[in-house]
C-alpha cells in the first residue's frame, strides 16, 4: 500500500492498485461514465468534441474508456481510436483485429504451439458397379 495524492483533488489517500484517483473522484468518474454511456446509447452517431462538451468529460478520458473496452461505439459511428500497434482506426479497445490475430500467430510461434491440421474428409467408396474391369 501507498500513500499518494489523488490525480484530480490533490487529497492524500492509500492507493492499492487501479486509477491514482481517491475514492470520492473515483466514484465520480464511474458516474460519468454511466452517463457518457446512456448519451452514446441515445445519440450513436455523435462525435467527440460534442461528446466530450455535452458530457463534460474530457476526450482523453473517453479515449481511456475506449481502451479498457468499457465504452464500445458502432461501426457507423465517427467517433473511432487508432490501434496502438498500426493507427488503424478502432471502435473499442487497443488493438485491430489484423494486429490481434498477428500478435496471436506470433506467441503461437514463440512458444511452438501448432494447430492441429484439418482432417481430410472421408473419401466416398465408389459403388461396386462402377470399379474398372478388365478382360484377361
Amino acid at each position: 500500500m501507498e500513500l499518494i495524492s489523488c490525480v484530480k483533488c490533490g487529497k492524500l489517500f492509500n492507493h492499492i492498485s487501479g486509477p491514482r484517483v481517491c475514492q470520492n473522484c473515483n466514484k465520480e468518474l464511474e458516474e460519468k461514465f454511466y452517463e457518457v454511456k446512456q448519451f452514446v446509447r441515445d445519440h450513436p452517431n455523435i462525435d467527440m468534441r460534442t461528446l466530450s462538451k455535452e458530457c463534460d468529460v474530457s476526450p482523453k478520458q473517453i479515449q481511456r474508456w475506449v481502451r479498457e473496452d468499457r465504452l464500445v461505439f458502432s461501426k457507423d459511428s465517427p467517433i473511432g481510436i487508432p490501434c496502438e500497434r498500426c493507427g488503424a482506426t478502432i471502435k473499442s479497445g487497443r488493438y485491430c483485429e489484423n494486429c490481434k490475430n498477428g500478435m496471436t500467430r506470433d506467441l503461437e510461434d514463440a512458444a511452438g504451439i501448432k494447430k492441429p491440421a484439418k482432417p481430410e474428409p472421408p473419401r466416398k467408396k465408389a459403388p461396386e458397379s462402377d470399379k474398372m474391369r478388365f478382360l484377361g
